[in-house]
């Protein structure tokens, strides 16, 4: 089981070693993040072809805006808060490509 996370802070610094450079070959792709609450920030993740930029603030161009309270964030990326769940009951809110949220999980596996 990977490690559990206790800030946004520690989620940035973790995203580049939970990355999946093998589920991101031929991906180009920007998902913009807007966490809202105690801890709330910007950041964007710019894919393209395998590797991955993990940037702050807001990105010009994201192809997915994903929006949710800092609290929920990282109850999710720690596996305590199902991703389908959270969107079906409005904690998730996502703007723009479908198909990007749902490869999320592919490309930053939780366990």
């Amino acid at each position: 089981m990977a490690e559990q996370v206790g800030s946004i802070k520690d989620v940035l610094t973790e995203m580049p070693n939970r990355f999946n450079t093998g589920a991101a070959q031929g991906l180009k792709a920007v998902y913009q993040f807007d966490l809202t609450g105690d801890e709330g920030t910007k950041f964007n993740l710019a894919i393209d072809d395998g590797s991955l930029n993990v940037g702050e603030g807001t990105h010009a161009s994201p192809n997915i805006t994903i929006t949710m309270a800092a609290s929920d964030y990282l109850d999710m990326v720690n596996g305590k808060l199902n991703p389908q769940m959270a969107f079906m009951s409005g904690k998730l809110k996502i703007a723009g490509d479908m198909g990007l949220a749902m490869k999320m999980q592919q490309l930053f596996p939780i366990a």
